[in-house]
């Protein structure tokens, strides 16, 4: 059986530690590059070599990006951003709209663009399957926060600043025990705000390409918020590997209950983000519920919903073998890397061609398609392409 990357691996430790690896990815990790991300320096197996190693492939030696020690020429005054010769460097498209080249480099920028866009849409007309895995930054085009590093969580949740509570912080099961009122007033308010957000025209291109397809399409994300199934993506064709928001069980667990949160509607205090009682309660044991959400440290998710997605994916994956299969991932980062193993694993298991979108961090294995655009723009471009 085709392995695919395991969806909460490393998810228990025994050093009893807090775990920040496989948990409630919907949202983005602290960037890499930002002052006190402990994300890359605490766990080593989070790291870009620790991928390449994973999947049986020494790392590329001169790929020297974020590292010391290279050596390079003097600057010129025409020399691009600092970010932007980076991607250039590693053969990568650049969004030159997005990164502020200077006018001598936009011909190439615009080129390298048009031939990496043709080559994905090429891939994608001669695939008779598609599968689509995801990660955060494919929510942004809706609207959705990403939350890089600690100020862009304060920024949307103002509050935790005060209490010094970062995202990592508090995607955390102990707060259920804890502190119910401040746990329900996060996972509340994303709650609604998943509800509320309308897909992005980039998910009917997607869901478009996969209905075209004479063996269908799967869709293997982190995202935790449902916008696949909200965008009409057949429930039984999606698996969501850290769980699901939608979806609640009890916080001990008394049982392995898992049971829909659409009736779930909780009154959030906007000064401090507190939910208001009642909270949601076990029918069980009447103890305090919680999402269905694979968080940080977490040895209490109940996984037998996102394991059963799983296994519906690989027997799909088992049945398309010999099949021409592409590839699609959209903003899938580095931090808590399951997608963008899975995307790789699956490549090299069934001889895929995979397309990598990601602004950030682009850069895709030899043979395949790294794209540095967001995700509504790239997927609109791919789609003018393949045409009608």
């Amino acid at each position: 059986m085709l392995e695919l990357a395991d969806r909460h691996e490393a998810a228990q430790r025994s050093d009893g530690g807090r775990d920040d690896t496989g948990a409630d990815h919907d949202l983005e990790a602290p960037a890499a590059d930002e002052p006190g991300d402990q994300h890359r320096t605490e766990h080593a197996d989070h790291q870009p070599d620790r991928v390449d190693q994973r999947l049986g492939r020494r790392p590329d030696e001169h790929d020297t990006e974020g590292r010391g020690g290279e050596r390079q020429r003097p600057a010129r005054d025409d020399d691009p951003p600092p970010e932007a010769k980076a991607f250039e460097v590693q053969g990568q498209l650049i969004a030159a709209q997005l990164h502020a080249l200077p006018a001598v480099y936009c011909a190439v920028v615009s080129e390298h663009a048009d031939a990496r866009l043709d080559q994905a849409a090429a891939a994608i007309a001669r695939a008779e399957a598609l599968l689509i895995t995801a990660g955060a930054g494919l929510g942004v085009d809706s609207g959705l926060p990403d939350f890089r590093g600690d100020e862009g969580f304060w920024r949307a949740y103002p509050p935790f600043r005060s209490l010094g509570l970062s995202f990592v912080d508090l995607a955390n099961p102990e707060w259920f025990d804890r502190d119910p009122t401040l746990a329900w007033g996060f996972y509340g308010h994303r709650l609604q705000l998943y509800r509320t957000t309308t897909p992005h025209a980039g998910f009917a291109i997607l869901g478009r390409w996969a209905a075209a397809m004479p063996r269908g399409g799967f869709v293997f994300t982190s995202n935790v918020d449902g916008q696949f199934q909200k965008a009409g993506f057949d429930d039984k064709r999606v698996a969501e590997c850290h769980g699901s928001i939608h979806h609640l069980q009890c916080s001990i667990p008394c049982c392995d209950r898992i049971w829909d949160a659409a009736e779930v509607a909780l009154e959030i205090d906007p000064a401090t983000f507190r939910a208001r009682p009642p909270l949601p309660l076990c029918p069980a044991c009447g103890c305090i519920a919680r999402p269905n959400v694979l968080m940080f440290g977490d040895a209490s998710w109940v996984p037998h919903r996102s394991h059963g997605q799983h296994e519906r994916l690989t027997r799909w994956l088992e049945g398309i073998r010999g099949a021409p299969l592409v590839i699609v991932e959209l903003g899938a980062g580095t931090a808590v890397p399951t997608v963008r193993m899975t995307s790789e694993r699956v490549a090299v298991a069934l001889g895929a061609v995979l397309v990598r979108v990601n602004l950030r961090e682009p850069r895709a294995p030899a043979g395949h398609l790294g794209v540095a655009a967001g995700c509504l723009e790239a997927l609109s471009a791919i789609d003018r392409r393949l045409g009608p």
